[in-house]
């Protein structure tokens, strides 16, 4: 649960109050969660997506320290740890200060000066959602240590190394997704990413007559469970066999649905599944980035439609919870489109919706799912925002 937000001037009181002044310079810094419009599971295969930063972040106040000792406060989880430079492991008991001292383990194999520091965090983006909490705290992280190290990462590495830190530290395989909009993105836009050559560029969000409105479930979901890597397994499994007949492809970005379908008799039914789930659906990304520009909405509410049926019946990632969801949002006028988003297993919806629509959704969700499911959900009305930031506090 979110507590209440306590604002730059709280998060700065709560660092003073915690930690002794040191001298150095007090800096605030930013990274927000984002919702993926669509390409689910296409980020790990060398593909398309099409995520927005929302207007929930996490925030760390930081101050840098004379030793090498890194001591920590999360006011979301009310709990403080420390760690030390000279000696970076996984934490067990402390699961969340896994994330930055993940992050100073990458920076510091990366050659970075790395100095301690004392910092408190604060988070709006909802845990354990669907949207990206995780590479929030790690992108936010990066920013600590590199304002209290008086360093610079350029944006490619800092998110490559916050990626590495998720995937090689905390042990899920996520994708690069998450860390590049949460450094690249820009208000009032999604950005379409080419997760092998991280070339990116922006695509502006309908205008102000459309809302983007995410659903959750509140069913909780753990992206390090087995069944997300699993995933990725089938999927490198695929290109492994496929590569017999088709040499030279690294990833599933390289196949095309003909040659898939040509060469489905290779593969195993289930992993054929998966194959041809995130094929089709780096098509959909960029169909939708097409339609999203031209105006064309009733395009992207059919795009989100298949990009959900597919994650349910191909990829198998989708839940009762969040299938409800999107029936339930489907029957309401305005609502333009609607689909799961995340990694799957809970999490929440992605709708976009006509602005006089929005209470109207939101009353049918509180309503109609907590009916289904007996569960009481939650309605977000986001923006889409800008990427991380920071800035120095004076004294």
């Amino acid at each position: 649960m979110i507590p209440q937000d306590p604002g730059p001037a709280g998060l700065l009181a709560k660092l003073r109050s915690l930690y002794p002044n040191t001298g150095h310079p007090t800096y605030l810094v930013r990274a927000p969660g984002r919702v993926n419009l669509i390409g689910e599971h296409t980020d790990y295969n060398d593909g398309f997506v099409l995520p927005a930063a929302i207007d929930r972040s996490t925030w760390i106040a930081v101050q840098a320290r004379d030793d090498e000792q890194c001591c920590f406060h999360s006011l979301n989880y009310d709990s403080s740890a420390c760690f030390s430079l000279a000696s970076l492991a996984f934490d067990h008991e402390v699961q969340w200060i896994n994330y930055p001292q993940g992050v100073a383990s990458m920076l510091a194999e990366a050659g970075y000066p790395l100095r301690g520091l004392n910092a408190v965090i604060y988070g709006t983006v909802p845990l354990g959602a669907g949207l990206s909490s995780s590479a929030a705290i790690e992108v936010a992280s990066a920013l600590a240590f590199s304002k209290a190290g008086a360093f610079e990462v350029p944006a490619g590495d800092l998110i490559r190394l916050c990626q590495k830190a998720e995937n090689v530290f905390v042990g899920n395989s996520c994708g690069i997704m998450d860390q590049s909009i949460s450094v690249l993105g820009k208000k009032g836009h999604a950005l379409l990413i080419d997760c092998r050559s991280l070339d990116s560029r922006l695509v502006r969000m309908p205008g102000d007559d459309v809302k983007l409105v995410v659903c959750d479930t509140k069913v909780e979901r753990c992206l390090v469970a087995s069944e997300y890597n699993l995933r990725r397994q089938q999927c490198e499994e695929g290109v492994r066999l496929l590569s017999a007949r088709l040499p030279g492809i690294k990833a599933l970005r390289d196949v095309t649905l003909d040659q898939l379908n040509e060469y489905r008799w290779l593969l195993p039914d289930v992993i054929a599944r998966r194959c041809e789930h995130v094929i089709r659906e780096n098509a959909r990304v960029e169909q939708t980035v097409v339609a999203m520009e031209a105006g064309d909405l009733v395009t992207v509410g059919e795009l989100f439609a298949a990009s959900h049926q597919s994650l349910r019946d191909l990829y198998e990632v989708s839940c009762p919870q969040l299938d409800a969801m999107v029936e339930i949002a489907s029957r309401v006028p305005g609502v333009l489109a609607s689909r799961m988003t995340g990694g799957g297993f809970g999490g929440c919806t992605v709708n976009l919706v006509r602005s006089d629509a929005v209470d109207r959704l939101r009353s049918e969700v509180e309503t109609a799912y907590a009916r289904a499911t007996g569960i009481t959900p939650a309605v977000y009305v986001c923006e889409a925002g800008d990427g991380a930031s920071a800035q120095e506090i004076s004294s």
